[in-house]
């Protein structure tokens, strides 16, 4: 399918003022896209479900301003947080603790405290984890993150769920984590489950949703109290490549809640159902508007970008595939095959491998896309490279939400 934002990466006018007035590389976000997609999702769960709850999943982007523009558009969206960094974030973009929800994995102690702090609801992700929380203090409400047995995602290092993983704790035990708190006296509860990413089969929802509930109704014998939720965290998928199919949301929210109200009948008195996506809601709205540096004809042929695995890291982390195309130019003819890489001192450093390109030039313009999530979120400073800049991109104005990195400002705390 053709990409939501191509129209964007086709106007060279655009793209060459944004180049000229910001520079590359460069963040471009799509709040256009970004407000349909998180409509999208909200309505697919309010058509399926009495009782819901979303949560952006804050790893995914971490920008304040980005996050506050999200809340703008759904007053209702809470935060998915795995780290104070992230608690910081959801607070400077004006949400409660309350809306919130903390999913840490092998915290410290304080991580626990910030957690406990932010009134977010706290998800435990081991039996070990209510032990060091039991030492600084226990909540009100507490739920555990159940790993299934099974998961899955578009690459193995993403896959959160199963015997490799180290998330959750496995089903077999989780039962027993249940018991603990209860007998520690906490009396309320909800229950999590992540089990990958990138998902695009709606039957895989399906199929974790079961074993969801199972564990769920088993639980909530075992202490005698009912989940106030259940949620199945994230792993919505986002396509790619032109000949992905994009996730029906709606008829994943529709097949689930069939599931869900098959196991609790009374809708009034059925636990919340929550949600946690990320990729979803920011990954296709983004674009790395980069500049070519160089051509080299060796062994292989490259394009050399002022963008590489310190600006991206996902090709070079997880051989991740991206669209690119030559900005203003997209339907030009592909006439070679080249990998297009940045200027790392690693081998690793490629963005695109054998990959069929247009002709370019030095100081043409390249747009990367879907880069929304896991892009600037994952970017670093390998060879002293300064992180780039963001640009939130309105109707009639490009906003400014993150400034350009200087070489000054990756030093400022060395005392030298």
């Amino acid at each position: 399918m053709a990409h939501p934002l191509l129209h964007i990466a086709n106007d060279k006018n655009l793209m060459e003022s944004l180049a000229e007035e910001y520079g590359t590389p460069l963040y471009v976000y799509s709040a256009q896209r970004i407000s349909e997609n998180i409509q999208r999702f909200n309505n697919a769960l309010q058509l399926s479900f009495n009782k819901y709850h979303l949560c952006y999943a804050v790893k995914a982007n971490n920008n304040p301003n980005l996050v506050s523009y999200m809340k703008s558009q759904l007053p209702l969206l809470g935060g998915d947080c795995s780290s104070p960094g992230e608690l910081c974030v959801v607070k400077q973009a004006g949400m409660s603790g309350e809306e919130c929800i903390y999913s840490g994995n092998y915290e410290s102690a304080e991580d626990l405290q910030s957690a406990l702090s932010s009134n977010a609801w706290i998800n435990l992700d081991d039996i070990t984890s209510f032990d060091r929380l039991k030492r600084i203090g226990l909540p009100k409400r507490l739920s555990f993150r159940i790993n299934p047995g099974f998961g899955k995602g578009t690459f193995s290092q993403v896959v959160t769920g199963g015997k490799d993983a180290k998330f959750g704790v496995p089903k077999e035990k989780i039962v027993e984590a249940y018991r603990t708190a209860a007998a520690e006296g906490i009396a309320r509860f909800g229950l999590h489950c992540m089990t990958g990413s990138g998902v695009l089969e709606k039957a895989y929802f399906e199929n974790m949703f079961n074993a969801l509930l199972a564990a769920a109704r088993e639980i909530e014998a075992a202490i005698q109290c009912s989940l106030e939720f259940i949620s199945v965290g994230g792993g919505f998928g986002i396509p790619y490549k032109n000949e992905e199919p994009s996730l029906n949301i709606e008829k994943v929210m529709e097949n689930l809640s069939t599931i869900f109200y098959q196991q609790y009948p009374d809708r009034a008195q059925a636990p919340s159902f929550w949600c946690e996506p990320g990729k979803f809601l920011v990954g296709d709205a983004g674009i790395l508007l980069t500049k070519v540096t160089g051509l080299k004809e060796g062994y292989r042929n490259f394009i050399g970008l002022d963008a590489g695995m310190e600006t991206l890291m996902r090709p070079g982390l997880y051989g991740a595939y991206h669209r690119i195309y030559k900005v203003g130019d997209v339907d030009a003819e592909h006439s070679q095959v080249v990998d297009i890489t940045g200027r790392i001192c690693e081998n690793t450093d490629r963005l695109a491998v054998d990959r069929p390109f247009p002709k370019v030039g030095e100081g043409d313009l390249v747009g990367i896309m879907d880069v929304g999530a896991y892009g600037y979120a994952m970017a670093h400073q390998f060879n002293t490279r300064p992180r780039p800049a963001e640009v939130l991109l309105h109707e009639n104005h490009s906003e400014l939400i993150r400034k350009r990195e200087t070489i000054e400002d990756i030093f400022q705390n060395c005392n030298v």
